[in-house]
């Protein structure tokens, strides 16, 4: 966490309108743009100059946010996206701990002679910023930017647009509150938010009552035809080709929620969802209940990580042989599963 005095140095950076870009991770969700455009929000109401980048493309759900016209997608326009780091004289970095997570963005930051500043909640945070508010305990980086905000004594300046942000980020990141990583404090932050005018009701149909038809038609696909369930490792699983996303004329967030489908069936312990990329990748997302740690079983065997109940991964080998991988190491962890 940050200690008195690099609270005093934040405050006197932040003492006068400078140029600041804040930066999400790859493939954002609901998390790191609402803290993204929440910070955004809040930094405008002092003059700072804001530029909010993004390494790719986010979900349509998303876009009804405040700010999220002027976000910077790297992939569209890498030019305009490497300018507005260069010229920053503050980078803040939210919802990711290691720079791996930007893609080709690091090569602007690496340059860079800015301040840095990481707003974070996944565990086992990398050293690339010399300010650093994180606490794995947090239930979203939403949160942690309310506490920021609190922290530089200006929680009164909240208004509509930063709560209204600020709550589809913890919305989204809890499950609609029903993940562990809900604590009372973040009912508390919740209930400052809607007394700041966070509109809860129609937040949640923006996010949740926004599909197209043929969405719906790609989840119920992939529940009734795609879904394996193995009682013996308390373990579900999805996968997904390139040709059964083209089939269902896949957008990016289209499977937003799948990968906890699994874990709603009784006894079930650990789901992933196996997503073909373009490219041929296969994309994992992992979710868990209980005391199984899908951080760490995504670190030891797929390139990834995340949080102790949910996390995400990817393989180079192709899809069949990525399943056959998984279900050899599903043995190694039976004890622990079934535990």
């Amino acid at each position: 966490m940050l200690t008195d005095k690099q609270i005093s140095k934040l405050k006197e950076i932040l003492g006068t309108p400078i140029k600041i870009a804040i930066i999400m991770h790859k493939s954002p969700d609901g998390d790191a743009v609402g803290s993204s455009l929440g910070m955004k929000s809040y930094l405008e109401k002092f003059g700072h100059k804001v530029s909010v980048l993004s390494p790719n493309a986010y979900p349509e759900f998303l876009k009804w946010m405040p700010g999220t016209k002027s976000v910077i997608d790297f992939e569209k326009t890498a030019t305009i996206a490497n300018q507005a780091i260069l010229k920053a004289e503050l980078i803040i970095f939210l919802d990711f701990n290691s720079l791996k997570r930007i893609g080709d963005l690091e090569i602007a930051v690496k340059k860079s002679k800015a301040y840095r500043l990481v707003i974070d909640h996944h565990p086992q945070p990398e050293n690339f910023a010399e300010y650093a508010y994180h606490n794995a305990g947090a239930s979203s980086t939403a949160e942690l930017v309310y506490d920021f905000i609190t922290l530089l004594g200006d929680n009164k300046k909240i208004h509509k647009d930063i709560a209204n942000c600020l709550y589809a980020g913890i919305m989204t990141d809890t499950g609609s509150f029903r993940f562990s990583s809900t604590t009372a404090h973040t009912h508390e932050v919740v209930a400052e938010l809607m007394r700041h005018g966070a509109e809860t009701a129609k937040i949640h149909r923006f996010i949740d009552d926004n599909n197209r038809d043929i969405r719906l038609r790609l989840l119920g696909y992939a529940v009734t035809e795609k879904m394996k369930i193995l009682p013996d490792f308390a373990t579900g699983f999805i996968t997904l080709t390139q040709s059964e996303l083209k089939r269902f004329d896949y957008k990016d967030g289209d499977t937003e929620g799948l990968v906890n489908e699994p874990t709603s069936v009784k006894g079930i312990v650990f789901s992933a969802l196996f997503t073909e990329l373009k490219d041929g990748e296969i994309k994992i997302s992992f979710r868990s209940k209980d005391n199984f740690d899908v951080n760490q079983f995504a670190r030891n065997h797929f390139n990834g990580g995340g949080h102790r109940n949910a996390a995400g991964g990817k393989s180079d080998l192709s899809m069949d042989e990525t399943i056959i991988r998984f279900l050899t190491l599903l043995s190694d962890y039976k004890k622990e599963l079934k535990g």
